[in-house]
């Protein structure tokens, strides 16, 4: 297999191949951007995330057969700081009259305010007389771009009530406040934060990955050549997404196009430094270009394969997720890091063929003789340029020599930082991940402040009595945590079927709400009903059927994930010591990130807690993702290992592969970054615990505690593979 991954590379950069590879990319990019649609342009971000066995999901469904007049709620919150006047009451009643005889295209019901006197209006608002809030029933098979034009066509009807300012304008100014939230207008405004994400991502990563590879390797013709692969891999992978999205074989929404951006310039960098750093050293050594590249190609271009595979089947494993958002990942994410692992090996190999030594230009490597032929040509001495940096060979030095201190000494920095994981804070309430002037929360702190926080999102609770004569709302009312509870509508199709609204006393995006669910279930029961004639859904019941099921990826993935880098390493390495030591010291890394990511973030930047799908968003990234720094400066100890003792092959493995490592570390780690810039805590929180994540790869656990390890292991390192039958005991090397 690496004979021919060998020969095929190795094509693709010879003289005649690199033009064929090069025109291939070209036309296979132009045909696809031509022929399907670019996965932007077909994302869906109304797909269930979550099963059709939830609760929530089951009662969303009876709700439908049952009690067709619900829907989801779009609450208008009117808000004026003096107190809401006559007029203002007058516009409510002027809107729903409109609404009335005019409705939305996902309009299903509204109240009929329209009827109602000022007098009466005003009997509905909160006790200090500055708030009320009318509710705009949607259709509940609408998506949410179909909402999204439903709530900009409302926008128009009361700006042409009254003037813009009130959308807009701070609400410590005087006048009316006019906000959308509810879960209507909570949602969109999570697809708009999306949306508007996705260009500010994309430029500010390109520009953070050209300004780090230019700092880093001082070329810029270099500089480009990286980006240049992605970007023709960037151009593959929108339409092949675009069209399975558009064929219906995958859904893709805007968060997921989000990450595989970062994930692509990030990963497909660090690949293609791999090659580039390879070939640097050995133009150092060699005279002809396509010799030089053959080589580096045949000692990187294995590691290259391993770690971009170990990428994608990682990834692929978030297709066992039963979770929608987790499950939409898979399919973006791996073919995002094969194309770009093709890439890699096709593509940037006839570009560096193509310009040879002129890539890193001003800097260009020489052998020694054709140093001394351009110093007898120009007259004067020039720059040599060594092949590893000096730092390099210090730590490879270092590990080699005292490596039960660095294994000490790592270990507790990482154990220090992963303490801190236990102590997390872990919430699902999306309302804290938005900006504070996002309409839709601004809309949410308005009620909340003036009405029971309940009243942003009830709880639906729908009961078949059977005709057992059960009292429903009694039993709910008796609930400590229940404000009110509204009800019974009797069912459409079968008069036993009860709904109720039960307003919470508390947020219903906080943990204290969602863990009433169960408690809602069993007081039912208590009050005579079985657990298969009791629904509840809503909001609140959806994000208690969300922390169920990812509760249960957790336990699904992570330790798939864990097994398929395990044999992968196998099959690699062929050392069952070394598989075990490797994903021990990931796991231990990833732990600590989660740990430094807290304290950042929560004594940081003062947020209360995480969202609480972080952690198995960071572990199937920073897992994969450092084990491909593992494999790469692994591997070059194995190589050494060959010809080498064991402490100099291990100190020359760190030396070869530090500077390379280092900077895609940087770099992969300032891709993660960038998504701290943007609008969406899930996002920052996410990119601030990945970016940590790769740090510590980078600097710890890659040139320190795995060499360290390595070191003290001596020949059993390599058990039970070759090398360890061909190595010898490490005490003669002293």
């Amino acid at each position: 297999m690496k004979n021919v991954l060998e020969k095929f590379t190795g094509a693709c950069a010879g003289r005649r191949g690199r033009w064929v590879t090069l025109a291939v990319w070209i036309l296979a990019v132009a045909v696809l951007s031509a022929v399907f649609p670019n996965v932007n342009k077909v994302t869906d971000n109304s797909a269930a995330n979550l099963p059709a066995s939830a609760m929530s999901a089951r009662a969303e469904k009876v709700a439908e057969k049952q009690f067709p007049d619900a829907g989801t709620p779009l609450l208008i919150a009117w808000y004026r700081e003096g107190g809401l006047t006559q007029q203002d009451y007058g516009t409510i009643a002027k809107l729903y009259g409109d609404l009335k005889k005019n409705p939305l295209p996902a309009q299903s019901f509204i109240p009929p305010y329209e009827k109602m006197p000022p007098q009466a209006l005003g009997g509905q608002a909160s006790k200090d007389g500055t708030t009320m809030v009318t509710p705009v029933f949607m259709e509940k098979s609408a998506g949410t771009d179909e909402l999204a034009d439903n709530l900009k066509e409302l926008k128009k009807r009361v700006t042409s009530l009254e003037s813009k300012a009130v959308l807009n304008k701070k609400l410590a100014d005087t006048g009316l406040h006019v906000r959308f939230t509810g879960p209507a207008g909570i949602s969109t405004d999570a697809v708009s934060l999306f949306s508007k994400a996705d260009i500010t991502l994309l430029i500010s990563t390109v520009l953070l990955v050209l300004v780090l590879l230019i700092v880093l390797y001082r070329s810029p013709i270099l500089a480009l050549v990286p980006l240049i692969g992605v970007v023709f891999a960037y151009g593959a992978i929108g339409p092949i997404l675009g069209f399975l999205a558009k064929e219906g074989i995958i859904t893709v929404d805007s968060q997921a196009t989000s990450i595989m951006t970062v994930l692509l310039f990030g990963a497909g960098t660090d690949y293609c430094l791999f090659l580039v750093s390879k070939y640097r050293e050995c133009l150092l050594e060699e005279e002809d270009k396509i010799k030089a590249l053959h080589t580096a190609i045949r000692h990187s271009g294995g590691a290259i394969m391993v770690s971009a595979i170990t990428v994608v089947l990682s990834l692929f494993t978030l297709l066992f997720a039963h979770y929608g958002t987790y499950q939409r990942f898979a399919v973006p994410f791996s073919l995002a890091i094969f194309i770009m692992g093709i890439a890699a090996l096709t593509l940037l190999p006839a570009l560096l063929s193509i310009l040879g030594r002129a890539s890193f230009f001003p800097f260009i490597p020489r052998t020694e003789q054709m140093a001394r032929a351009l110093e007898a040509k120009k007259g004067k001495k020039i720059r040599r340029h060594a092949a590893h940096g000096k730092w390099s060979r210090k730590v490879g030095e270092a590990v080699t020599r005292k490596p039960w201190l660095i294994i000490v000494l790592s270990v507790i920095i990482l154990g220090g930082l992963a303490s801190f994981a236990p102590k997390i804070a872990y919430t699902q309430n999306l309302i804290e991940s938005f900006p504070k002037d996002m309409p839709s929360r601004e809309g949410y702190e308005i009620i909340a402040d003036h009405f029971s926080p309940g009243e942003l999102a009830p709880v639906q609770v729908i009961a078949n009595t059977e005709g057992k004569g059960a009292n429903v709302k009694a039993a709910l009312e008796k609930l400590p945590f229940v404000d009110t509870v509204t009800g019974p509508q009797y069912g459409k199709k079968n008069k036993q079927y009860e709904s109720y609204n039960v307003r919470l006393k508390d947020n219903p995006y906080s943990e204290k709400a969602i863990q009433s669910i169960p408690m809602i279930q069993k007081q039912l029961q208590k009050a005579g009903l079985s657990k298969n004639q009791i629904w509840i859904g809503g909001v609140t019941s959806s994000l208690y059927d969300t922390a169920k099921v990812t509760e249960r990826d957790m336990k699904v993935i992570v330790p798939s994930v864990i097994f398929i880098i395990a044999i992968l390493l196998l099959l690699y390495l062929r050392s069952l010591v070394a598989m075990v030591y490797l994903i021990v010291t990931v796991l231990l890394s990833y732990v600590a990130a989660l740990g430094a990511g807290w304290l950042l973030i929560h004594y940081g930047l003062g947020i209360s807690a995480i969202q609480d799908l972080i952690p198995l968003y960071a572990f199937v990234f920073l897992v994969a993702l450092g084990e491909d720094y593992n494999i790469f400066m692994i591997s070059g100890i194995w190589k050494n290992k060959q010809h080498l003792p064991h402490r100099r092959a291990i100190a020359l493995g760190v030396t070869e592969t530090g500077a390379v490592i280092t900077s895609a570390g940087l770099i992969l780690a300032g891709t993660f970054a960038v998504l701290t810039v943007l609008p969406i805590q899930i996002l920052v929180q996410f990119g601030i615990v990945t970016a940590i994540g790769v740090l510590l790869d980078t600097f710890v656990v890659r040139p320190l505690l795995v060499p360290a390890i390595t070191t003290v292991l001596g020949r059993y390192a390599f058990w039970p593979g070759k090398l360890f039958a061909k190595a010898e005991p490490v005490k003669s090397e002293d």
